[in-house]
Order: structure tokens, then sequence, then C-alpha cells
């Protein structure tokens, strides 16, 4: 399996443990933002032996979008429009290396996608788009389908590079109370489905 991971080792194994825990749930598996596919096969690789269930991707392959004033960070310099450009082949490919099951692989920013481009229900979700922005979008648009049980991950919930991020949930959470049990794994937000 991949060396290099956009997400480090210990939130890794809680994102996979989180993801062991929606298994025998009904719906799929959809991951937002999965730039070059690493986390993608980690969580192919759970789903493996699982037929039922398919892996969705996500991704504009075009970089990161513009920031809004939400994801303003001294911290956060780095993250530019256009940084972490990717391509659906390299994300093909690593599958076809580690002979994983092919996923749907869907291009486009969140904010454009509908819903002809997403499962029905939802088991699993895992939003790493990073800005505010994305991590809306991508609430949006997996919220109504999650089954009861089914889990929300929130990659950099509480980094303060991407404070967009943290702030989308906290907004997410404040309309939607009643709807989800919410508590923080690493810097991850975890979110369960009532």
């Amino acid at each position: 399996m991949p060396k290099e991971l956009q997400i480090p080792d210990r939130e890794t194994k809680l994102l996979l443990d989180e993801l062991e825990k929606t298994l025998d749930l009904p719906g799929d598996v959809v991951e937002f933002g999965c730039y070059e596919g690493d986390t993608s096969i980690l969580l192919a690789g759970v789903l493996r032996d699982r037929p039922d269930k398919w892996l969705y991707l996500y991704d504009s392959f075009e970089g990161l979008p513009a920031k809004t004033a939400e994801d303003n960070s001294a911290d956060g310099w780095r993250f530019k429009s256009g940084e972490l450009k990717a391509s659906p082949d390299t994300v093909r490919h690593k599958f076809k290396k580690y002979a994983l099951p092919d996923p749907v692989i869907v291009k486009g920013w969140f904010n454009e996608l509908g819903n002809s481009d997403l499962p029905s229900e939802i088991s699993f979700a895992l939003l790493d788009g990073d800005f505010y922005e994305s991590i809306k979008a991508s609430f949006k648009l997996v919220a109504s389908r999650m089954t009861s049980g089914g889990i929300i991950v929130v990659h950099d919930y509480r980094n303060a590079e991407l404070p967009g991020a943290g702030l989308a949930v906290n907004e997410f959470l404040e309309e939607n109370e009643n709807d989800f049990d919410f508590h923080i794994a690493a810097s991850m937000a975890v979110l369960v489905k009532r």
C-alpha cells in the first residue's frame, strides 16, 4: 500500500476504524477530495471483500479552488488555487497496481455535482475538500443520503492551516444538531447519522 499519504498514519487508522463500523449498513462509500487516490485505495482495501458496496471518488482534478474569506489563515499560506492537481488516470493506475476493484470516479467541482452523480444511499463519507465551500458543498450532497448509523468523517477539522473546513462543519452541525452525533478523532470531525 502507499507509503506517502495525505492523511497521517494515526488519522488513517482512525479513519479506517470508522469505515469498519459501517460495513454492515446499507449504502455505498464516498470520498470527496481523493487527490491521487492514496487514501482511496486504503478504503477500497477494506471494501475488497464487500461486492455489495461501491466506492465513489470525487475530485475536480484541477487542484484546489480559490479560497474564500473563511479559508484565510496566516498558517495556510501554502494552500493556493491550483495546488494538489492530479489526474483520474493516476488514481486508476493505483487501483490496478494493487489489484483492487475499479471505483466510480467522478470529475467535477463539488458545487457542480448533481443527484445523478451520487449513490442513492451512503453508509460512509470522507470529506477532504480542504476549503469552506468544498466542505459545505460536500455536506449538501451527502447529508440526506446517509443511512442511519452512517458516518461522515471530515478531514482537517482542527487544522489551523485550513480553518474553513472546521467552520463548515460547525455550521452544518448547528443546522442539523438533531440528526447527527459528533465527536473529534485527532484533527478529524466524525458525524454519525442518528
